[in-house]
């Protein structure tokens, strides 16, 4: 195939809420009326965000799930996408199946593709995605005050876990708990419904993709305060929970977790757990906001923990 045969035959199917969608020199979209448009990019390089042997399906889901999870976390609701693939070859079963996985996700949440670009190269693939919410209510990371409470949502760790099992840096031997860690690596579900229903609930999110206490950071940096984490919240499966301790690093700055952090005021805290149970999603306490600067990660005794290192680096890793 060539570049047009590869994007005729795989990334051109009707884009009906688009003006004009694949096949011109740009898209054109309308936002909904009274609505902000939201604008963000991720980039999936092999070798650095995936193994090089993940099959082109689960590659399909995640390139466009890692987006997704930031509209999630601005309570946008996600409307559009442009795809961009750097391949090594035109090796159609692979693009074939990379289409699934990313179409398979975008139907799920009523994204469509309108657009993008395909070249040679080392295996780089980019998504530019457009949400909407509310003019003036979107979730930022400016906004948490102290005294509120931290949540998180579905469990941490799993994905680092799963990474850090295939590099050999520690042996997994519970089969079953390194199959669901590799499922949740390899297939993230961004928690949009969750962040739509906190618009009105939360102060202040992000997204937890490079560990849990860096993205924590970046909202203590922008709103101006400190935070207190407790370790023995952190929410994950059983077998990771029983076993804190092995598992803290990849818990509390693993990374991989598409996840929401928010903070919102106590008084929020019946409709929150209501809002978790009517988007079928997990939401857990695991702190709360105080006066000062950084997070500190306590234990049981209130005592603080210190980590290696607080989430991952894209350029130190």
């Amino acid at each position: 195939m060539n570049e047009f045969e590869l994007i005729a035959r795989h990334f051109s199917r009707p884009t009906p809420s688009a003006l004009l969608g694949v096949g011109d020199d740009a898209a054109i979209v309308r936002p909904t009326p009274g609505h902000d448009l939201h604008v963000s990019v991720d980039m999936l390089v092999e070798g650095r965000h995936f193994f090089a042997d993940v099959s082109p399906e689960a590659l399909g889901h995640k390139t466009l799930a890692v987006n997704l999870s930031d509209m999630a976390a601005m309570g946008a609701r996600a409307r559009w996408a442009l795809l961009s693939l750097a391949l090594p070859e035109a090796d159609e079963a692979w693009v074939a199946g990379f289409a699934r996985g990313f179409y398979a996700l975008a139907a799920r949440h009523g994204v469509e593709l309108i657009g993008g670009d395909t070249t040679r190269g080392p295996l780089t693939l980019s998504v530019t995605v457009f949400g909407e919410a509310p003019a003036g209510q979107a979730l930022r990371r400016g906004a948490a005050q102290a005294g509120d409470d931290i949540w998180v949502s579905g469990e941490l760790g799993l994905g680092a876990l799963a990474v850090r099992q295939r590099l050999a840096w520690f042996e997994v031997s519970d089969a079953a708990l390194l199959a669901e860690a590799t499922r949740k690596l390899e297939y993230p579900q961004p928690r949009l419904e969750l962040g739509q229903r906190l618009l009105s609930l939360a102060h202040a999110a992000a997204d937890v993709s490079d560990g849990l206490l860096a993205d924590l950071g970046h909202i203590l940096k922008a709103s101006g305060v400190g935070a207190e984490v407790w370790a023995d919240e952190l929410p994950s499966l059983p077998a990771v929970e029983t076993d804190r301790r092995r598992w803290l690093d990849c818990l509390a700055a693993g990374g991989d977790d598409y996840e929401l952090v928010f903070t919102a005021a106590a008084a929020s805290r019946q409709a929150i757990e209501a809002a978790g149970r009517a988007a079928a999603c997990r939401v857990t306490r695991i702190g709360r906001i105080v006066a000062g600067q950084g997070a500190s990660l306590l234990g049981a005794d209130g005592h603080p923990l210190t980590l290696k290192k607080a989430g991952y680096d894209h350029f130190s890793g």
